[in-house]
C-alpha cells in the first residue's frame, strides 16, 4: 500500500491537486502540505527535476500526466474534480484550452477552491507575456540597490537581478492565505470559488509603503535604510555585522556603547538621537568610530554582546551557515528529510506554526509517478472532496463550533474581531489583510507611540492608544479582548509573558481565542528573545551575504522590504489557519511567525544542504544581469528591459526584424548570444525593442522605476495603485488589493487616519466611555495630539 505523505495538520483531510510547475504553484500547494494537506502534484512527462524539486514537493504524491494526452486529460479532470482545493500558475487560457479551467471544472465540483497563480492576469492587457521571474521584476521596478548600498561610482539608472524569486514567493505566500480563507469561507456559507494572484499582483504587496504617498507632494526619494549609526559592519575576524538601532531615543545605540565599554561617547552627542537626526555631520562621525570600535572584536563575539545588551544586531551568515545553526534547527526554521536522491537533506522548515494541530515534521518528496496507479485508483471512486455536499472541514467539525452553511456571507472573516498589538511592517500588514478579508480589526498602540508614514499598513484599521504594561491599559486590554477572535502581536518570545497578556493568560479567559505572534528570530529556539527588523531577518539568513556577492559588504536585498511585508502575508497565513481550526474545532489555538522564516522561505529554492552537493552557481552581488543571455537585462538606447525567453525559442528571433545579428548564432553559445542581443537591442528604444519581442513571443518588459509603477496603466487600471481620501491630507495614493476572490472578494478599508483617533468610539462599544478622561489624564490612554498616518 503506498504511504500516504500528508502530515496531520490543520490542514488533515482537505485534497490538493497541484498542476503548478517552476515556484508559484508547487509552493503554494507545499505550504498547504506543509500544514495536513494531502496534496497531489502532477508533473509533466520526461520533466527535469531540478534541485529545489527536493523542496517544493516534499510531503506530495505524485503522478505523470500528459494534459494534451485525452486519456490522462480525463483522468486529471475526475482527479481535480474530488479535490477541495486545484492550483494551478500557468498563462490565462491555458487550463481552458486543456480542458481544466474553473468554468468547466466549477459545475463538476461547485464547492471546489480553484486557485490561479499567472503571471499576468486574465484582464491585464500583457496576459499572454511569459511572466518569467525577471519580466515581472522589471514591471514593478524590483531590480535597483537599496538606496545608499551602492558600490562606489555605481550607476543608478542600471538594474541589478536577483535569482530570489520574490514575485513567486509574494503570490504562493498570498495564494496559500486565500484558499485557507476561501475553505474557511466553504464552511460558512457552502460555496467554493475562483481565486486568482497574478505575480504582477502580488508584488504590489512587497511594495508597500514605498508606493504610498500623498498625492499633493508626490512620491518622495527613498531613503537610505536607518538613523542612529545603523549600518553594515566589518569584525576583528573580517566577516560583518548588521546592527540597525532606529528610533527617536537612540536607546539601543546606548545600549550597545554602554555593553562595550564607550559610555563616554555621550559626552559628544553621539547617543543623541534627534541630534543625529538633524545633523548629517555627526551620524558619519558616529559611523566611522563605530567602524573602528566594531574591528576590535569578531562578528560572533558581537552578535553575543549585542544579544546580552538587547539591541537589534545580526551576524552575516551564509546560506549553508544558517542551515547548520542550533536555532535555525531548534525553532524548526529548518529541518533534514531523507530525500530518495540526495540522502539527508537540510531544507527550510514549515513557513509558520499551529501549536494546536502543528503538522509534525515535513516528509521528503516523492518521485515523478510514486503514485500513479493509487491516485488513478482514487479518481476512479465517487468523489468525496468539494464535489460533494460533504465537506472533509465541516464533517470534522463538532456542532457546537459550526453551524449550517449560511448563504448571506460575503468575506470570508465577517464577523470577526482582530486586536493588532503589533509595530513597524509586519504585524501591521498582517493585520490589515486579515481586514481585507472581512475581519473588524483594532490596532493598539502605546501612547508613546510615533505611528507615522505607515499609513497603508494601517488602512482599514480603528486606532487607539493604549498602554498595555499599565494595571489600568490592561483592564482595558481584557475589556477588548473579550470581544474578540484573535490577537495579533510581535513583541520579542517571553516579553508579552512578563506583561501578562501572553498566550498562557488569554488561554485561560479565552480557550477559543486565536493568538498570532510574529517575531524576529522565531520562537523555541535559542534566540526568541532577541530583538530584530528586516535587517537582521536578511542577515542571519544569508540574504545580505547573497545580495553583496563575492566581491562586495553584504547588504540589504532590494529596493523594498521583502522580508518585513513577506512576513505580513505569513503572519496572516498563521492566522488563517487559526481561524480555520477554530471554525472547524471549536478550539483556538496559538500560531507562530517569524521574520527569520520568511526570509528563509524567500531563499528556498536554493537553501539546501547535503552530502557531495557542488558548488552553486546562481548570480550574485550587485553586478548580476540576469541568469544567463536568455534571461537577463538589456540596455536599450534610452532605457533598460528584461528579457525571458527558453533558449528554443532562439529561432523565433528571426522573425524580428532588427535581429539579423541572431543568423548563424549557435544558442548553446552564451557569450555570442549575449552579444548578438546586446547589439541589436542597444540600437532600439526600449519600448520599440520590447514590443518586437513580444510579438516573436517571448517574454520582455521595460525598466520601470517605483514612480512610474504607481502612477502609470495597467496598475491604476487594474486597482492596483489606487487613491483613497484622507481626512488629513485629501488625496493618498497606495497600492491596493492584491488577490481575487469570486465569491468573496477582498474589502478596501478606508484610509488610515490619525493613531488613537477612534479611542472614544472604540472604548464605548465595551462600555468604557465614562472612563476615557480619566484614563487619558493618567496617559494610559492617548487622546490628544495624536500622530499622523502619512
Amino acid at each position: 500500500m503506498t504511504e500516504t505523505v500528508a502530515a496531520a495538520g490543520v490542514l488533515s483531510g482537505i485534497k490538493v491537486v497541484d498542476f503548478g510547475h517552476y515556484v508559484a504553484g508547487p509552493l503554494t500547494a507545499l505550504m498547504l502540505a506543509d500544514q495536513g494537506a494531502d496534496v497531489v502534484h502532477v508533473d509533466r512527462p520526461g520533466a527535469v527535476l531540478a534541485e529545489s524539486d527536493a523542496f517544493l514537493n516534499r510531503g506530495k504524491r505524485r503522478i505523470t500526466l500528459d494534459l494534451k494526452d485525452p486519456a490522462d486529460a480525463a483522468v486529471a479532470v475526475r482527479l481535480a474534480a474530488g479535490a477541495d482545493v486545484v492550483i494551478e500558475n500557468f498563462r490565462p487560457g491555458v487550463m481552458d484550452r486543456l480542458g481544466l479551467g474553473w468554468e468547466r471544472l466549477a459545475p463538476l465540483a461547485p464547492r471546489m477552491v480553484y486557485c490561479s497563480l499567472p503571471g499576468f492576469g486574465r484582464d491585464d492587457p500583457r496576459a499572454a507575456v511569459p511572466g518569467w521571474e525577471g519580466v515581472i521584476d522589471a514591471a514593478t521596478a524590483n531590480c535597483s540597490i537599496r538606496v545608499g548600498q551602492e558600490p562606489p561610482g555605481w550607476d543608478a539608472s542600471r538594474p541589478t537581478y536577483s535569482a530570489v524569486p520574490l514575485a513567486s514567493n509574494f503570490a504562493a505566500f498570498l495564494a496559500a492565505t486565500a484558499v485557507v480563507a476561501a475553505l474557511t469561507f466553504r464552511h460558512r456559507a457552502g460555496r467554493g470559488q475562483l481565486i486568482e494572484v497574478p505575480l504582477f499582483h502580488a508584488m504590489f504587496e512587497l511594495i508597500g509603503k514605498a508606493g504610498a504617498f500623498v498625492q499633493s507632494d508626490g512620491l518622495a526619494p527613498p531613503k537610505p535604510h536607518g538613523g542612529n549609526g545603523s549600518g553594515t559592519y566589518e569584525c576583528a575576524d573580517g566577516r560583518y555585522v548588521r546592527m540597525d538601532p532606529i528610533g527617536g531615543s537612540a536607546r539601543f545605540l546606548r545600549w550597545l556603547l554602554d555593553a562595550a565599554g564607550e559610555e563616554a561617547w555621550a559626552a559628544d552627542g553621539l547617543t543623541d538621537g534627534v541630534r543625529l537626526a538633524r545633523h548629517k555631520d555627526l551620524e558619519e562621525q558616529l559611523k566611522d568610530r563605530l567602524r573602528v570600535m566594531f574591528r576590535t572584536r569578531t562578528a560572533p563575539q558581537w552578535d553575543e554582546l549585542a544579544a546580552e545588551a538587547g539591541v537589534p544586531l545580526g551576524f552575516i551568515r551564509t546560506c549553508r551557515e544558517w542551515l547548520h545553526t542550533p536555532h535555525a534547527q531548534l525553532a524548526g526554521h529548518v529541518v533534514s528529510v531523507t530525500d530518495p536522491v540526495y540522502g539527508q537533506t537540510w531544507m527550510a522548515g514549515l513557513p509558520v506554526r499551529a501549536l494546536a494541530a502543528p503538522g509534525g515534521v515535513p516528509r521528503p518528496r516523492r518521485l515523478p509517478d510514486a503514485d500513479h496507479d493509487a491516485i488513478v485508483a482514487e479518481a476512479d471512486q465517487p468523489a468525496a472532496g468539494s464535489g460533494t455536499a460533504t465537506d472533509p472541514a465541516t464533517a470534522a467539525a463538532p456542532a457546537a463550533a459550526g453551524a449550517e452553511p449560511a448563504g448571506d456571507v460575503t468575506q470570508a472573516f465577517a464577523g470577526l474581531r482582530v486586536l493588532d498589538l503589533t509595530e513597524i511592517l509586519a504585524g501591521p500588514s498582517s493585520g490589515r489583510i486579515l481586514g481585507e478579508y472581512g475581519a473588524d480589526v483594532i490596532k493598539i498602540n502605546g501612547p508613546n507611540s510615533s505611528v507615522t508614514a505607515h499609513g497603508i499598513v494601517n488602512r482599514g484599521k480603528r486606532s487607539i492608544l493604549l498602554n498595555v504594561e499599565a494595571e489600568r491599559g490592561q483592564a482595558v486590554f481584557w475589556e477588548l479582548a473579550a470581544r474578540s477572535d484573535v490577537i495579533i502581536q510581535n513583541y520579542p518570545e517571553g516579553t508579552a509573558d512578563r506583561y501578562g497578556i501572553g498566550y498562557k493568560h488569554v488561554k485561560a479567559r479565552f480557550p477559543d481565542a486565536v493568538f498570532v505572534s510574529v517575531t524576529c528570530f522565531g520562537e523555541g529556539g535559542q534566540w526568541g528573545a532577541r530583538r530584530g527588523y528586516e535587517t537582521q531577518g536578511q542577515a542571519i539568513t544569508g540574504m545580505m551575504e547573497r545580495a553583496g556577492g563575492d566581491h562586495h559588504v553584504p547588504e540589504i536585498l532590494g529596493p523594498y522590504n521583502v522580508v518585513d511585508f513577506g512576513s505580513g502575508v505569513m503572519t496572516a497565513f498563521a492566522a488563517a489557519l487559526g481561524i480555520f481550526h477554530r471554525a472547524r474545532t471549536g478550539a483556538g489555538g496559538k500560531v507562530t511567525a517569524s521574520l527569520a522564516q520568511t526570509a528563509t522561505y524567500h531563499q528556498a529554492t536554493f537553501m539546501l544542504d547535503y552530502a557531495g552537493r557542488p558548488p552553486r552557481c546562481e548570480p550574485r552581488g550587485p553586478e548580476a544581469l540576469g541568469a544567463g543571455p536568455f534571461q537577463r537585462y538589456y540596455q536599450a538606447r534610452d532605457g533598460w528591459i528584461f528579457l525571458g525567453m527558453r533558449p528554443s525559442q532562439w529561432a523565433a528571433l528571426r522573425s524580428v526584424s532588427w535581429m539579423k545579428a541572431a543568423d548563424g548564432v549557435d544558442p548553446g553559445d552564451a557569450g555570442a548570444v549575449e552579444a548578438a542581443l546586446s547589439g541589436a537591442i542597444g540600437q532600439r528604444p526600449a519600448a520599440e525593442a520590447v514590443h518586437a519581442l513580444r510579438e516573436a513571443g517571448v517574454g520582455a518588459h521595460e525598466v520601470l522605476s517605483t514612480g512610474q509603477v504607481m502612477t502609470r496603466e495597467p496598475a491604476m487600471k487594474l486597482g492596483l495603485s489606487l487613491i483613497q481620501q484622507s481626512a488629513e491630507f485629501g488625496p493618498v495614493v497606495m497600492p491596493g488589493l492584491t488577490v481575487r476572490l469570486s465569491e468573496s472578494p477582498l474589502v478596501l478599508g478606508r484610509a488610515a487616519g490619525r493613531a488613537g483617533s477612534d479611542a472614544r468610539a472604540v472604548l464605548a462599544e465595551v462600555g468604557l466611555a465614562d472612563r476615557v478622561s480619566e484614563l487619558s489624564r493618567s496617559w494610559v490612554l492617548r487622546t490628544e495630539d495624536l500622530p499622523r498616518a502619512w
